[in-house]
């Protein structure tokens, strides 16, 4: 049965419980106390469906509302182009470093579907690789110092790395071409003895330095330890990802940046806090440093071995109030909106819109109606309708997704 609902509404958001996650940080944003000590490492705000997001004054989940009433949720564009909500919206607590990932282009996502459905493998099993049609860029923006893993560096550091840590020098004839795929394709598929044979060492001696206060988070040392603490309960049966922390650039990322991961370039994400912006998918490739499935075949065949330079994004000021950080993808764009005591921001949702408030009290008003956002807080927004955001007193600080 199709409801009509408010064009501007509050909706729950979906707590995801991966082991990776923090314990306080999403819970003191969104206001629950997490007596169970639970990892709280990502709410999803969205349509999803494994997940979708509900909306609070009918209690009914948002993709079941957008289902039914495409045209006005969506637009007509935007309904012809996707057929959904094109975009999953994520705060993210990252206590302990992600898996060693890639995600797949659309054409690559559609193949790889459809061979897995015809394998006859279910789509919630632990070795599915493909859960869905569909391609998987992603934005972050931190909310504090925030550290991933993005792209190879250049040639000529991955040489450096491997010339300067002798535990490193047996690769170098794997390197002589300057080839960042033969390394990895040798390094990825290593019997466990000749990882364990050269890892063990390094570790040893990269403990040794982080115990005496001779590492930073700017060296891949610092994070071999921490993911070998956090993993590894003895020194063998060591995880080949952690070669990767080695041969990836190592990004820090401060409050109100940004960086865009693309199809087919490596990352993982180390340490903090961020927002999350990608396409409503949730097909993730994996190489290593994760209990979850690892197909390295599949990671190797979808990777760009090309050096990548960071491009951490400023974002572009639009006004008083609004900076946006430019997505180069149809399914999703990204604002940042802050406002102090006093303030008053007339704009239009040009698309379906999702706002999350991080910090004080909003109220949005809207046909004559208003809706009150308090820190933690999220609404949806239908396409084409006029808004004002008022502050009273405070500073209030915004996410908002959208289509552009």
């Amino acid at each position: 049965m199709q409801k009509t609902i408010p064009a501007v509404v509050k909706i729950t958001g979906k707590v995801q419980h991966y082991a990776w996650g923090g314990l306080s940080f999403i819970p003191n944003l969104i206001g629950f106390e997490n007596t169970s000590n639970t990892p709280c490492a990502e709410y999803w705000m969205g349509a999803h469906p494994s997940a979708s997001s509900i909306v609070t004054n009918v209690n009914e989940p948002l993709n079941t509302i957008i289902e039914n009433n495409k045209e006005a949720m969506l637009t007509t564009k935007i309904n012809e182009q996707f057929g959904e909500l094109p975009f999953l919206f994520k705060v993210l607590d990252v206590k302990d470093m992600l898996s060693i990932q890639v995600h797949p282009t659309k054409e690559e996502a559609v193949k790889g579907f459809e061979k897995e459905e015809a394998l006859g493998i279910a789509i919630n099993a632990s070795n599915r690789n493909y859960k869905d049609k569909n391609h998987k860029p992603e934005i972050m923006i931190a909310l504090g110092d925030f550290w991933l893993l993005h792209g190879f560096l250049s040639v000529e550091k991955i040489q450096q790395v491997l010339e300067e840590n002798i535990e490193f020098n047996s690769l170098l004839t794997h390197f002589e071409t300057k080839n960042i795929k033969q390394l990895m394709e040798h390094v990825y598929t290593l019997p466990q003895a000749e990882v364990d044979l050269i890892l063990k060492p390094l570790l040893l001696k990269e403990y040794a330095k982080k115990q005496a206060h001779h590492l930073t988070k700017h060296h891949p040392g610092w994070w071999a330890c921490k993911t070998f603490d956090v993993i590894h309960n003895s020194i063998s049966n060591i995880d080949r990802g952690i070669f990767s922390i080695y041969f990836f650039n190592i990004v820090q990322v401060q409050r109100g940046k940004a960086v865009f991961q693309a199809a087919g370039v490596p990352h993982a994400y180390l340490e903090g806090q961020n927002i999350e912006l990608m396409a409503n998918s949730d097909n993730v490739l994996r190489g290593g440093l994760t209990p979850k499935h690892v197909d390295v075949p599949e990671l190797l065949k979808h990777t760009i071995f090309e050096p990548v330079v960071p491009n951490i994004m400023q974002g572009n000021l639009i006004n008083n109030f609004e900076r946006n950080y430019t997505c180069p993808v149809p399914d999703f764009d990204i604002s940042l909106i802050k406002m102090n005591t006093n303030d008053v921001y007339n704009t239009k949702a040009i698309s379906p819109e999702i706002i999350i408030n991080v910090e004080g009290t909003v109220d949005i008003t809207f046909n004559q109606s208003n809706v009150t956002l308090k820190k933690g807080e999220v609404c949806f927004i239908q396409p084409n309708t006029n808004y004002t955001l008022k502050v009273e007193a405070g500073n209030v600080e915004l996410y908002k997704a959208f289509v552009t």
